[in-house]
């Protein structure tokens, strides 16, 4: 076999496909674990979301709607199983809904003009996303059995709510949620949603 032969067999093989470049490379990602590049988040157990969400109706039932949503703010779930962040959504909205929408703007001002209020408006975006897209995703289920049936006076059972509640109930949460969205943007600017999406901390 000539040399131009050789040569031309080994051009036309794939093996060099073969060879994973970025193992070769010191500072590839392969070389070492990407994790240890974020500081360690401390865990949120079930009974430590429990025990905050009652402080934050506590405050609540006292009036008190913009301590409430600090205290949802202050202490976002990030490391925590999917029950305790599912938890800490649903006290995060209850708050939401329970602030008049008068108040809005004047309330994010306020937490927006306080130490770390910026991180506070961050984390109430990160929220507002995550229950869009729970809200989303629930939108289209099939509405759940109810767990009581309430007897009527003409001896049947009254089974099920008005049609299109559930529908309509899942738009009345969204609709709050798109509203916090615009204040949210309106106080903290558009850089708020460009530090969400790419923070690696997830709620």
């Amino acid at each position: 076999m000539s040399i131009i032969q050789q040569h031309s067999a080994a051009s036309l093989s794939d093996a060099w496909r073969t060879i994973n470049i970025d193992a070769l490379q010191e500072d590839s990602s392969i070389n070492f674990d990407t994790s240890t590049l974020h500081p360690p988040l401390p865990e949120t157990s079930e009974s430590e979301v429990r025990q905050i969400n009652a402080q934050v109706r506590q405050l609540l039932r006292g009036g008190d709607t913009e301590g409430a949503l600090r205290g949802c703010l202050e202490m976002p779930v990030y490391n925590g199983s999917d029950a305790a962040k599912e938890a800490h959504l649903q006290t995060v909205i209850e708050v939401l809904q329970s602030i008049k929408a008068s108040e809005m703007t004047p309330m994010l001002q306020r937490i927006y003009g306080t130490p770390g209020g910026s991180e506070c408006l961050d984390v109430l975006m990160k929220y507002l996303y995550k229950g869009m897209a729970n809200t989303a995703s629930s939108g289209g289920s099939a509405p759940r059995t109810p767990t009581r049936v309430t007897p009527q006076q003409t001896g049947f059972s009254q089974v099920g709510g008005r049609p299109g509640g559930s529908s309509e109930s899942t738009g009345a949460a969204m609709s709050v949620l798109l509203s916090w969205h615009e204040k949210v943007v309106e106080v903290g600017g558009l850089g708020s949603i460009g530090r969400v999406m790419t923070d690696w901390r997830k709620v």
